[in-house]
């Protein structure tokens, strides 16, 4: 018989989720791939560093590491990366991180280079078995300061080449797509200062017989509109997802005109941050397997292409990503609210879904798991906002009669990017000591279209602070949340908006920034080339609004933060420069604000490695027990923090 529960405030709740649960036995899964009955997948795994390991799944079940050590398979074009790699006819071609050169993996041999060593990047890898070749994104980097990219053809059998341009003329291009019968080829390509989720451009080329392309046409795209995952079908008609009715939906252009496919307030498509994102696939010339997201919330669905008719796919998953299509057969990396990430095999014929890897083991019963609730939230100017919130969660514990949860705010990075309602356990954790948690969608977020997409247009550190600060409120209002326990975190664009928000408001009683912005103008000037010009969209354009950069910049503002802040960043990032981080703790530090800063040498812009990961999260968990004046039974490093008294 169970014993009764445990009475505890929340916050000091004995939990089943350690630090060392988040990389043990865990990986993180980055894309998939089908080659003919064979299943492929790439996993990040902790335990060796964050080493990007392609997995191979055979017919009979059998499951092997394709790529042995010290080879990882990860692109580092865009910085972001994704695309690294291919597979085809049991041959796996993949981008090799620490030289960035691609590699053919072929079955019983080790791999071997087939470029350059030279300072170039690649992704979208695309096979083109007529002229015995690969077709790729090339990120060139022979001049550090006119970093040029362009779509290549890599011949085999000279492994002394960088490849052979064959579109150019934009500062970038994404999804190269070859038809089926290898006689044309797709692309999507955009400049400054655009993101792919802005204004893109389809084009498409017939191949000469030399394998060069004849003049492109536009196919689609233009002002306001963004095109995501140009495919073939079958019978050679380019389909592909474009944003033009403010809605990412599925078109297909027959070589005379763009016919609709699909027109719902639904978003077929992503924000292409990453190289490898794919929502639909062909089944065959009549049927499309796709998956769109609706209110936060992914669904499946069959189309026939001729009648546009749509059935909707009983499934147990919310989140579906990366989806790949090959006749009856799909994989994708599919998790739900109680599931963790896991990669999935759809068998289309007996609509029949099975787990073919999880991500990690769940360390919990079912009935432990803290599941997110979708809210919706009132924020400025009349309007809403969305988030998931988990609360408090353990079935060991009850917290005293009429206390009220501390709220961890979790503000997403990108910030065009979104949070998901999944399981995983980073949230369990907190929600697990008892901790409320609201991961939120922020206006600016993809997912619900593209008007709440440009709400962050010139508005970023205003209506992203405004909605973590509103969903605070609201679940105070609503007797979720402690007014006076409520603390913010996030990574990135994300540690950005934690720090705006420390410091244009007095809402939060301590915030943790992992490698986040805190000096507007010094990213605008320092960044990598895919975001050099992202702010041009976000806050405005250089020096016109420099006064603008100054007026929502933490760091020049630091004197109005009173709260303590725990800062996590990696020597190697490249995306947000460590001075970022270095300056604006320094700041706080002389000013008399308690400050913990974490560095870690060799992490670059998000933690990959197992030792990583441990120790910023339990100097995370240090942090707020001490700002908080909790006492815990765990313990954990000394986290040195500076003015701090007891």
């Amino acid at each position: 018989m169970n014993s009764a529960p445990s009475v505890a405030p929340y916050g000091t709740w004995k939990s089943p989720i350690s630090a060392d649960l988040l990389t043990h036995k865990t990986v993180t899964f980055a894309e998939v791939f089908i080659d003919g009955d064979d299943l492929y997948w790439i996993e990040s795994r902790p335990e060796e560093g964050g080493r990007h390991v392609v997995v191979h799944e055979m017919p009979d079940g059998t499951i092997e590491d394709i790529t042995p050590p010290p080879w990882s398979a990860r692109s580092r074009v865009h910085e972001y990366g994704g695309g690294a790699f291919t597979v085809h006819q049991g041959v796996v071609y993949f981008s090799h991180y620490a030289d960035h050169r691609i590699y053919r993996k072929s079955p019983g041999s080790v791999p071997c280079p087939i470029t350059a060593d030279a300072p170039v990047r690649y992704a979208d890898l695309v096979v083109d078995p007529t002229h015995d070749r690969l077709i790729a994104v090339r990120e060139d980097h022979r001049d550090p300061q006119r970093v040029e990219n362009a779509v290549v053809a890599i011949p085999f059998g000279d492994p002394d080449t960088i490849g052979t341009v064959l579109a150019s003329g934009h500062d970038f291009f994404m999804f190269p797509r070859l038809s089926p019968d290898g006689s044309k080829l797709a692309w999507v390509a955009w400049d400054h200062p655009n993101m792919p989720w802005d204004d893109t451009t389809l084009y498409s080329a017939s191949l000469k017989t030399d394998g060069s392309l004849d003049p492109a046409t536009a196919v689609a795209g233009g002002h306001d509109e963004s095109i995501f995952q140009p495919a073939w079908s079958p019978d050679g008609r380019l389909f592909f997802v474009s944003d033009r009715t403010g809605w990412w939906n599925l078109y297909c252009w027959d070589g005379k005109e763009v016919r609709t496919l699909t027109a719902l307030h639904a978003e077929f498509g992503e924000a292409a941050s990453r190289f490898g994102l794919s929502t639909y696939g062909f089944v065959n010339e009549a049927t499309l397997l796709a998956t769109y997201t609706m209110g936060g919330y992914a669904t499946m669905v069959l189309i026939d292409i001729f009648s546009r008719e749509m059935t909707h796919i009983i499934c147990p998953y919310t989140v579906l990503t990366h989806l790949r299509v090959s006749g009856a057969k799909a994989l994708m990396i599919a998790a739900s609210d109680r599931t963790p990430s896991t990669i999935v095999h759809f068998d289309a014929t007996r609509r029949r879904f099975r787990a073919v890897k999880r991500s990690a083991p769940l360390p919990m019963d079912e009935e432990a798991v803290s599941v997110p609730e979708a809210i919706h939230f009132p924020t400025e100017n009349g309007l809403m906002a969305h988030a998931f919130y988990y609360p408090p969660k353990n079935p060991e514990y009850l917290a005293p009669e009429g206390e009220v949860p501390p709220l961890i705010v979790s503000a997403h990075g990108g910030p065009t990017s979104r949070s998901h309602a999944v399981f995983r356990l980073d949230t369990q954790y907190w929600t697990s000591r008892g901790f409320a948690v609201v991961d939120v969608n922020y206006g600016g977020s993809t997912g619900y279209g593209r008007a709440y997409r440009n709400r962050l247009r010139h508005q970023w550190g205003i209506v992203d602070v405004q909605d973590v600060v509103n969903a605070a409120l609201f679940l105070t209002r609503h007797g979720q949340a402690d007014r006076h326990r409520l603390l913010i975190r996030g990574g990135s664009a994300g540690g950005y908006t934690t720090l705006a928000a420390l410091t244009f408001s007095q809402v939060f009683r301590a915030g943790a920034s992992y490698y986040g912005v805190s000096d507007l103008k010094g990213l605008a000037q320092d960044t990598h080339k895919f975001e050099s010009r992202y702010l041009d969209r976000l806050i405005g354009t250089l020096p016109e609004d420099e006064d603008r950069y100054d007026e929502r910049s933490p760091l020049a503002h630091a004197d109005q933060i009173q709260a303590p802040v725990i800062f996590f960043q990696g020597s190697d990032d490249h995306v947000v420069l460590p001075n970022q981080s270095v300056r604006m703790a320094e700041s706080l530090r002389s000013r008399g604000i308690p400050v913990a800063f974490l560095e870690f040498p060799g992490e670059g812009h998000g933690f990959v490695g197992a030792d990583t990961i441990i120790r910023a999260r339990e100097a995370e968990f240090t942090f707020y027990v001490k700002v908080l004046g909790l006492r815990v039974q765990e313990r954990f490093q000394a986290l040195p923090i500076d003015n701090w008294t007891e």
